[in-house]
């Protein structure tokens, strides 16, 4: 059984003629270029396409602390600082995009315990959300779960209380899980994917504790950064930490 050498410009005359004697019927085609193309064998098996391989890349690792905050929808942000209004820069976050606004608002909890001034961050979401730690739900006399951001099911809500009008939220306050945001490249050099968990080492003088159930959480355009709630990090006396690993 042997394989016929064709030049190019025959191998094209050949495909033309075949596309009009088929009506342009790709498996047609197919079915004719292999019998012209070979004394019975099969038609040479083309090179696969270029898989997309991502380079493993080691960031520096920053870990901030997530202070208690809000997150609000456009429509939130208009009944509670009037009609047009949006949300103004205070300082950038460590993630492009995202900052921390120059408005707060009252956060009132049952039995009308409250939080005189939270911050609200940006930019706007599809639904509004509070993130506390657990002392501030303590002392609002709320009990909300450990949710990953935007997992809002069976949450409390609140009374969030604005210059302008009163939003009363039926659910969205959570305390947030831990989590490390990264990159595709940053996921492939821990050896992680999406939605696993790693845990994070802190060496602070005497004080070296290890977090476990750390939430990864992947995106493109993302920076290497560690979320830790207020309580989680005086826990780990990060102020004075000496040494910090992520660990699979």
């Amino acid at each position: 059984m042997t394989s016929r050498n064709v030049s190019r410009n025959t191998v094209e005359a050949i495909v033309r003629q075949l596309l009009r004697e088929t009506n342009g019927s790709k498996e047609g085609v197919a079915d004719a270029i292999v019998a012209a193309f070979s004394d019975g064998a099969a038609a040479p098996t083309p090179a696969p396409a270029p898989v997309e391989t991502v380079k493993p890349r080691k960031s520096e690792l920053v870990v901030s602390i997530s202070a208690r905050h809000i997150h609000l929808t456009d429509a939130d942000v208009e009944t509670l600082f009037g009609k047009g209004a949006k949300l103004t820069k205070m300082k950038d976050l460590y993630q492009d995009g995202f900052f921390a606004a120059n408005e707060t608002v009252m956060l009132i909890g049952p039995r009308r315990r409250m939080l005189p001034s939270v911050r609200i961050l940006g930019p706007t979401r599809k639904e509004s959300q509070v993130e506390l730690s657990f002392t501030d739900a303590i002392s609002l006399g709320i009990d909300p779960p450990v949710r990953e951001s935007g997992k809002l099911d069976d949450t409390p809500g609140c009374v969030l209380v604005g210059p302008a009008g009163v939003v009363e939220l039926k659910r969205g306050v959570i305390r947030a899980a831990r989590h490390v945001h990264m990159g595709p490249e940053d996921a492939a050099y821990y050896g992680v994917k999406d939605k696993e968990m790693m845990k994070l080492r802190v060496e602070s003088g005497v004080c070296s504790v290890v977090l476990e159930d750390v939430l990864v959480r992947i995106g493109k355009n993302i920076k290497l950064e560690v979320h830790l709630d207020t309580d989680e990090g005086n826990a780990v006396d990060l102020e004075h930490a000496t040494k910090i690993e992520l660990i699979k």
